[in-house]
């Protein structure tokens, strides 16, 4: 399915980015395993080759150009093209509002946000020049298509990046680059440190497969997660851009853009009464709900 291709996984170590390297291998890509730690990094690539697939390592921090940088210039050095990067590198410092502090958002920003960004845009100035298209492949949330309580940070990271694929995904059409965001949803350490998951999650750690109304709430393990970035990947998706994909379980969903649902004119503009009528009578109804969904039951 990818056989020929070249793929850049950032924080590939663990969780979705390593089933996502290991899968993108076994579909025939030469992968890139990026992390911050160089043992799972490793690891990763020792499980690739072991496996029959190409796979070189890149040890950087994600969040700024000379990463980015590094992970293109891994995949040229050892296969001598980039065909598809995934941005999936990311870190969790969930606090509410008021406690949440200046390097706590900080760090969720630059690894998340600017992460993305300064990946994407190292991948983007090879595709232009190389002229033979491409794949990007960033990683939403829930969080940042509903907000969260507790994750003021991630949810405005993921948030931008559903953001920046839409955009990217008109900038890069000329290149022939398609640009998703998948929404993944999977038991990790990540989600570890949710109460009512933390159970769960460490039982996925062992080995242990989670329950069918897990699977049927969309969390399963980051296996269940890698076929949509595999599939995103490869030429049958060719068509598909600017689209925020969810997958997880045994859910598989398409996102909707945000967009009006509800209007009114008023000749010569709006008073705060006008407003406030208006507001009873047509929107009220319509108020959106916000936060996580889970449901187990």
């Amino acid at each position: 399915m990818l056989a020929g291709k070249s793929a850049i996984v950032t924080g590939a170590g663990r969780g979705i980015g390593r089933a996502t390297a290991i899968a993108l291998a076994r579909a025939g890509a030469a992968v890139v395993v990026n992390d911050l730690d160089a043992g799972p990094a490793e690891e990763v690539v020792a499980h690739i080759r072991a496996d029959g697939g190409q796979a070189a390592v890149a040890i950087a921090p994600i969040g700024g150009a000379e990463a980015a940088a590094a992970c293109v210039d891994a995949a040229l050095g050892a296969f001598g093209r980039l065909d598809i990067l995934c941005c999936n590198a990311g870190l969790l410092r969930d606090r509410v509002l008021w406690k949440t502090g200046d390097e706590d958002f900080d760090a969720v920003i630059r690894t998340h946000l600017r992460g993305t960004f300064a990946c994407a845009r190292s991948a983007a100035l090879h595709w232009r020049a190389a002229g033979q298209g491409g794949r990007l492949i960033l990683t939403g949330s829930v969080a940042g298509q509903r907000g969260n309580f507790g994750q003021t940070a991630y949810a405005a990271a993921k948030a931008g990046i559903a953001a920046m694929a839409r955009t990217w995904s008109m900038e890069l059409a000329r290149d022939r680059v398609t640009v998703n965001a998948i929404v993944p949803t999977a038991l990790t350490r990540m989600v570890a440190t949710i109460p009512a998951l933390t159970a769960h999650a460490e039982a996925a750690e062992r080995g242990t497969p989670p329950p069918p109304k897990l699977r049927r709430a969309g969390l399963g393990l980051p296996e269940d997660v890698a076929p949509l970035t595999v599939f995103l990947a490869s030429d049958a998706a060719a068509g598909i851009t600017g689209q925020c994909i969810g997958i997880g379980g045994d859910r598989l969903s398409l996102w909707s853009h945000p967009e009006e649902i509800a209007v009114q004119e008023a000749p010569g503009g709006w008073s705060s009464e006008a407003i406030a009528t208006a507001w009873t009578e047509n929107f009220a109804p319509k108020m959106q709900e916000v936060g996580v969904k889970l449901t187990l039951d």
